[in-house]
């Protein structure tokens, strides 16, 4: 039967029917999810924390907009607050990392005046105008429109001299992924991380930390921009924030919020109260039950095993981890695949990823192990 979907995405040679822990099953087989849907399924599949507060959220009030305030909106921003670095204290809830990212760049475009954002190479931080525009392999490739919105820079990684040069008082903002999802989990230098934070200050431009991938406890810290002492003027986060469910968040200092006022940013289903309600319950779960110390102990058992099979190295940080292959990584995947074990790839030819549930058990560690020891 032909399909009625638009054929944009080539899909993997499994179809998931259900989910279970970190698990997957179809066609009679189960997978071991070292993947999580683009670090979306931070808790895994059915959880039942997630599953009742869905259920007893949608029970008790489905939907509402922003022309209301909600109670369970106004928990899910004093929570995620507790959760982020000191200093940023105000958030605006979205859809998507991409909606996160666009509305970050709109601010810092709009309150210092300028027309120009610098990102670092190899980062990718989205596919609508802005965010894409920012987006090292978009422009020239892939980017659908006629112009970027704003002049775009690219600084070299982990070159300070060259972000020291390239930040300059034309600059509205910086933005950065801490630890490069998409580029195979290349974590940035924490010096130069430091350094391009020191320039943003004495240039008056702002640090956008996008965490859509590495935030929510996933690098061993509830933020990836926390392992170089750093905290940003705006913070992007989305995927795992609702464990599957659609919604994102833009974090920022209150300096920034009170220069913003009614109407400068809106949207009809950011903050929802099933979206509000499972933020919050995410937040709760990550930290009752020591998920990033969960985390950091699990990726660390990855670590000292390598090189292991075709693994010679790792780059990355916590669960998102990337692995330096001497086969390419499609290939791995594959391998990988057929022992019953699910990665990603990336824009690396030779680093596979993996982006597990915070809830990775040691014995999935070791089945992992077990599967690249196996590979020739």
């Amino acid at each position: 039967m032909a399909s009625h979907l638009l054929d944009v995405y080539p899909y993997l040679p499994f179809k998931p029917e259900r989910g279970e822990g970190v698990c997957l099953y179809g066609g009679g087989r189960k997978i071991i999810d070292f993947y999580g849907g683009h670090a979306v399924a931070g808790l895994g599949y059915g959880h039942p924390d997630i599953v009742r507060t869905l259920r007893e959220q949608a029970e008790t009030l489905f939907f509402q907009s922003n022309a209301v305030a909600l109670d369970v909106r106004e928990d899910a921003a004093r929570r995620l607050a507790g959760f982020a670095p000191a200093g940023l204290d105000t958030v605006f809830f979205g859809n998507s990392g991409a909606e996160a990212n666009e509305n970050a760049l709109r601010i810092a475009c709009r309150i210092s005046g300028r027309g120009k954002v610098l990102a670092i190479e190899h980062g990718f931080h989205g596919r609508t105008a802005a965010a894409a525009a920012v987006t090292w392999s978009a422009v020239g490739k892939w980017y659908g429109f006629p112009r970027t919105p704003f002049d775009v820079g690219f600084i070299p990684r982990n070159d300070v001299a060259a972000a020291e040069r390239l930040i300059d008082d034309s600059v509205a903002a910086v933005i950065l992924e801490p630890v490069q999802g998409q580029a195979g989990a290349f974590d940035l230098d924490p010096a130069f991380v430091r350094a391009i934070a020191a320039a943003c200050r004495r240039q008056g431009a702002l640090l956008i930390s996008d965490e859509i991938q590495s935030g929510m406890g996933r690098c061993g810290k509830p933020f990836a921009i926390e392992l170089a002492g750093v905290t940003p003027d705006l913070l992007t986060i989305a995927k795992a924030i609702g464990a599957g469910f659609p919604c994102s968040a833009l974090l920022m200092t209150r300096a920034i919020a009170v220069q913003l006022k009614h109407g400068d940013l809106g949207t009809t289903f950011g903050g929802g109260p099933l979206a509000s309600a499972l933020m919050n319950t995410v937040i709760e779960v990550i930290e009752r039950d020591r998920l990033i110390d969960n985390v950091r102990a699990r990726s660390q058992e990855i670590l000292d095993a390598l090189p292991l099979g075709p693994v010679e190295a790792a780059q990355g940080k916590g669960f998102l981890l990337g692995l330096r292959c001497k086969r390419p990584a499609k290939e791995m995947l594959q391998a990988l695949l057929d022992r019953g074990i699910l990665v990603g790839t990336s824009a690396d030819a030779n680093v596979m990823r993996l982006l597990p549930p915070l809830t990775l058990a040691r014995e999935h560690v070791d089945q992992l192990l077990n599967a690249l020891a196996d590979i020739r």
